[in-house]
């Protein structure tokens, strides 16, 4: 049996090589969907969809709901569609191309993936939160 000197605990490994001659990296779509979904919350003014069952919306869209996000990774690309509610006055191509913006940048930001497609499907308005009515 031979000893050799161990690594220091922590300390990675020297490995030589190009990144991809390592291994792969595979994200799930479930956290690209994730991801977005995150992203379009950040955005001011739009809201999630209400689950529907046949068509029909089970409950309200809100302000405080889910986006509903769907997403497909194809080796470094990512396509995303989302269905989103949009704040009532707000102009939609403005909300769309900030959810648009946002989601590009966060899924590049956190997954290294690139959204070259981000489909924004405004499914209605809703009233602004009650403390926004009376600001206008």
């Amino acid at each position: 049996m031979t000893t050799g000197a161990a690594a220091p605990f922590g300390a990675r490994p020297h490995v030589g090589g190009p990144p991809e001659a390592r291994g792969r990296t595979d994200i799930a779509d479930r956290v690209l969907e994730r991801v977005a979904a995150h992203a379009v919350a950040e955005v001011e003014h739009v809201g999630g969809v209400a689950p529907r069952v046949l068509g029909l919306p089970l409950g309200r869209d809100a302000h405080d709901t889910a986006p509903r996000v769907t997403a497909h990774a194809e080796g470094h690309v990512a396509i995303v569609r989302v269905a989103v509610s949009a704040t009532y006055g707000e102009p939609v191509r403005q909300l769309a191309r900030r959810v648009r913006d946002n989601v590009m940048a966060r899924v590049h930001q956190l997954t290294g993936l690139e959204a070259r497609q981000v489909d924004i499907e405004v499914t209605r308005f809703i009233q602004p939160p009650p403390h926004e009515r009376h600001l206008r």
